[in-house]
């Protein structure tokens, strides 16, 4: 069991009434209370007994009570310390790891497309649903970039990683703009981009821009300082420029919710994934 000063300030009775709540929660969702707990308890104690543990665990941070009638549920601390001291781990079977075996060993250089099969491969090992963040790429080599014209005010920069993840950021460009002016923009920061992740490019544009302003046409100065000014996250950007939420196996939770309360829950939820 993992050790945690909250943890460590635990009796054994504490624990158990902390660890119960905890997984009666996690099975109904619903506020857990000193009945359901006392019944549940290996040692028999009162109902009262049970509160009063609610209430230290709830003066410790976690627990709360979402109504002034109802029980008690876990805070995130609570939730962070059921996981780290309580839950048990059990190890792969032979079946699971070869499935996780054969989604990492792809040699597609498709880093979204691998997400969304890890994604897929965890939600048929648990039955569950699973989620999978994949983060911003700012600190990771650029490859190359460029810039396409979608309209008059309406641009997108396709920048595409060392590593094969390509992230397409919508933005309004300065007026006037051309293709030919784009293609300059872009062959400018090209020259300067291999190998430099999105803040160190930004810093070797500036510097560049500074020594070779007269040599730029002014579209193209114009283009390369709104393309700094998106990679910086700001003017109009817009689309891919933010954490990417994965979610699959949704229907194992459709599938599992029951009763009519717990499925409409449940679509509760992917509306605030989504």
């Amino acid at each position: 069991m993992a050790g945690s000063p909250l943890l460590e300030e635990l009796n054994e009775r504490s624990r158990e009434v902390f660890r119960r709540l905890v997984e009666a929660y996690l099975d109904t969702g619903e506020p857990v209370g000193s009945r359901t707990l006392t019944r549940a308890m290996t040692e028999k104690v009162s109902a009262a007994t049970v509160r009063n543990v609610m209430q230290d665990l709830e003066l410790m941070g976690l627990l709360n009570a979402p109504h002034v009638s109802a029980g008690r549920v876990p805070t995130q601390t609570g939730l962070r310390m059921f996981v780290d001291g309580f839950l048990e781990v059990t190890d792969l079977t032979q079946d699971d790891r070869a499935k996780i075996d054969a989604t990492l060993t792809s040699n597609s250089a498709d880093v979204a497309g691998l997400m969304d099969r890890v994604g897929a491969a965890l939600s048929g090992i648990t039955s569950g649903a699973s989620l999978v963040l994949t983060p911003k790429h700012d600190e990771a080599p650029v490859s190359h970039i460029e810039f396409v014209p979608l309209g008059s005010d309406r641009a997108m920069a396709v920048i595409v990683f060392a590593d094969g993840h390509v992230e397409n950021r919508l933005f309004a460009p300065p007026p006037g703009q051309t293709p030919s002016s784009m293609r300059e923009a872009a062959n400018f920061v090209n020259a300067v981009a291999e190998g430099r992740s999105i803040g160190e490019l930004r810093e070797a544009i500036g510097r560049e821009i500074e020594a070779r302003r007269a040599e730029l046409d002014g579209l193209a100065q114009a283009m390369i300082d709104a393309g700094q000014a998106l990679w910086s996250g700001g003017g109009s950007s817009e689309g891919d420029s933010h954490d990417r939420l994965i979610v699959r196996g949704r229907a194992n939770l459709i599938e599992a919710g029951g009763e009519p309360a717990d499925v409409e829950r449940i679509r509760q939820l992917f509306d605030d994934l989504e």
